[in-house]
């Protein structure tokens, strides 16, 4: 199910310039490295089916956007079409032939060892592997963590800092110790946050229900894709506060994500769900279209982007 072994593409983008994926090294004193204080973001590739030299990546202007604000929580001043440019160089240096993930990440490169984002350096790098579906197609089990999700008011939770991500990792591994494949993370209220690296939706009486961008979760690319797609395919949409109990009842559940695109869910805790529903099904298959390229809603035309090399 996981990607254990990585697959690298030969080529990292590091200090303003392209080197051997080996020799992209920064220090063991790097400010990042020791307060989680980065900013990332990720982005699937794919190789045209039709074009063997061309690339299509997944919404990169709102990528590279995204990473943009989120290094604004670090006095990072990278602008959004420095970081677009960024990565369709770093396709072109690379060539890739499999289908991909990209992760570009803004840190503070600084060595000082001070708690602090102001006075310091910082820099981008981008690196790439190698990547195959993140989840099983067939539908995953789901448990609650133990850990809540973090609250606006004590991290920035609309950008993507490297240093939040310690719960969502202790999550994870506490989620797979129980036998399950993904946790569910709650709010300090106990209603729904999301996964630990992924959004969360339920389907009830036919409408889609998701936490809104209000309940501490990331304003996930991926998430607001699928609920582009679902108003375009006229399938009702509500965002709103999720209890906990509404996913034992819920006649679907699925995750999305970049990694994960669209996942269902078959299991929450110990009741059974319903795997790929109709809508779930639905969603799923208008997003893989589109990822790669091929699909004619009016929502997704300018979703795909085409790198030639």
């Amino acid at each position: 199910m996981y990607f254990m072994k990585h697959t690298f593409l030969p080529k990292a983008y590091v200090n303003g310039t392209f080197v051997a994926f080996e020799q992209a090294n920064v220090s063991i004193a790097t400010h990042a490295l020791h307060y989680g204080t980065a900013a990332f973001g990720g982005m699937r590739g794919f190789v045209d089916t039709e074009n063997p030299n061309q690339t299509i990546l997944f919404r990169l202007k709102d990528h590279a956007k995204r990473l943009s604000d989120s290094a604004k929580y670090l006095q990072a001043d990278f602008s959004a079409e420095f970081i677009e440019n960024a990565i369709t160089e770093f396709v072109k240096q690379n060539k890739p032939t499999k289908p991909f993930y990209i992760r570009p990440l803004v840190y503070i490169s600084d060595l000082g060892i001070a708690p602090r984002v102001h006075d310091a350096e910082k820099d981008l790098l981008i690196y790439g592997l190698e990547a195959g579906d993140y989840l099983t197609a067939e539908g995953v089990s789901v448990c609650f963590s133990s850990w809540s999700r973090q609250p606006d008011s004590s991290v920035p939770l609309r950008g993507k800092i490297s240093g939040t991500y310690i719960t969502s990792s202790l999550a994870k591994s506490e989620a797979v110790a129980r036998g399950f494949d993904e946790a569910i993370l709650l709010r300090t209220d106990g209603k729904v946050a999301e996964a630990s690296a992924m959004n969360l939706f339920i389907v009830r009486n036919g409408t889609i229900i998701t936490p809104g961008v209000e309940q501490d979760i990331l304003e996930g690319i991926t998430r607001r894709s699928v609920l582009e797609i679902a108003r375009e395919l006229n399938i009702p949409v509500i965002e709103r506060a999720v209890d906990k109990t509404e996913l034992y009842i819920a006649d679907e559940v699925f995750l999305c994500g970049t990694m994960a695109r669209i996942t269902a869910v078959n299991k929450v805790e110990s009741t059974e769900v319903t795997p790929n529903g109709p809508i779930t099904k639905q969603l799923s298959e208008a997003l893989n279209k589109i990822v790669i390229g091929n699909s004619e809603l009016d929502c997704s035309k300018n979703w795909a982007v085409k790198i030639d090399y």
